[in-house]
C-alpha cells in the first residue's frame, strides 16, 4: 500500500484513529493504506442511510421513476404534507420517510434491493442488512467508495454522485448535499462513529470504524487522510 506524496503516513494515520479502529484510505485504484482487520464484520448501522438507502434512491431516479422535486403525494408515499424526496434528502429527519418511498417504489423491503441494485453488483458480498442492523467490513466500503471515484456508471450513476456531492441547500445552514455534508478541503461526509469520507476533487476516500465511543474525534482523522495538496 503506497501513500500519495505529501499524504499522512501510517502512523500518523493509526494515531488519529485511535487504538482498535479499523480504517483506510485510497482512491479509485484500490486501498492506498489501512488498519486493522479489513474482512471483519463491523456493525456500521449508522450508516445505513448512504449505504443502502441513498444508492437506491439514486437507482429510482436515474430510472425516472422518481423526481426529486416532485411532492410525495403523488407517489402514493406517506410523508409529510406538501414535501418532496429533495426535502428529505437535504435535512435532518427524513430518513424514515424515504425509506418508506423506496420500499413504495421498489415494491420490497431495502435491504432486498440494496443487495441486488447495489452491494452484489460491487462485490459487497459481506455487506448485511437485517431489520435495523447493518453489517459490513471495511473491505466491502472500500469498494462502495472505490466506485464513487471511479468511471462506471452502473450500479451507482455518476450523475447522481455529482448531484449529490454539491451544496443542494442553497443559502440556508447547515449546507448539506442529497444525505452527504461539505466538510473541509472539497471533502464529503456521511456518519460521525462510523463515518465515511470522499473528495473527487482529490480523488480519495476514507471510512473510519472507532473501537468504541469515546474516541478521538473523527476530524482529526479526516484531517490525516485528506492532508497534502490536490493531485
Amino acid at each position: 500500500m503506497t501513500l500519495r506524496s505529501g499524504q499522512a503516513g501510517t502512523g500518523e494515520l493509526a494515531e488519529a484513529a485511535g487504538g482498535g479502529a479499523v480504517w483506510a484510505v485510497g482512491g479509485p485504484d484500490g486501498v492506498e493504506a489501512a488498519g486493522g482487520d479489513q474482512d471483519a464484520g463491523l456493525d456500521v448501522s449508522a450508516l445505513a442511510a448512504v449505504l443502502a438507502l441513498w444508492p437506491v434512491i439514486g437507482s429510482l431516479v436515474a430510472r425516472g421513476e422518481l423526481a426529486l422535486h416532485t411532492p410525495l403525494a403523488a407517489y402514493g408515499a406517506k410523508a409529510p404534507d406538501g414535501s418532496t424526496a429533495h426535502h428529505l434528502l437535504t435535512r435532518p429527519g427524513g430518513v424514515p420517510a424515504l425509506t418508506r418511498l423506496a420500499e413504495h417504489l421498489c415494491g420490497g423491503p431495502l435491504a432486498e434491493h440494496a443487495t441486488a441494485r447495489i452491494w452484489r453488483p460491487l462485490g459487497m458480498t459481506r455487506t448485511r442488512l437485517t431489520g435495523a442492523t447493518l453489517h459490513a467490513t471495511a473491505a466491502d466500503l472500500a469498494r462502495f467508495l472505490r466506485h464513487l471515484l471511479s468511471t462506471a456508471d452502473h450500479p451507482i450513476p455518476r450523475t447522481w454522485t455529482a448531484e449529490s456531492l454539491r451544496i443542494r441547500t442553497g443559502e440556508l445552514t447547515p449546507a448539506r448535499g442529497l444525505l452527504w455534508r461539505p466538510a473541509p478541503r472539497g471533502v464529503w461526509a456521511h456518519g460521525d462513529g462510523p463515518a465515511l469520507w470522499v473528495s473527487p476533487a482529490r480523488r480519495r476516500w476514507a471510512v473510519l470504524v472507532p473501537a468504541s465511543p469515546g474516541g478521538p474525534p473523527p476530524t482529526a482523522f479526516r484531517e490525516a487522510a485528506f492532508a497534502g495538496p490536490l493531485p
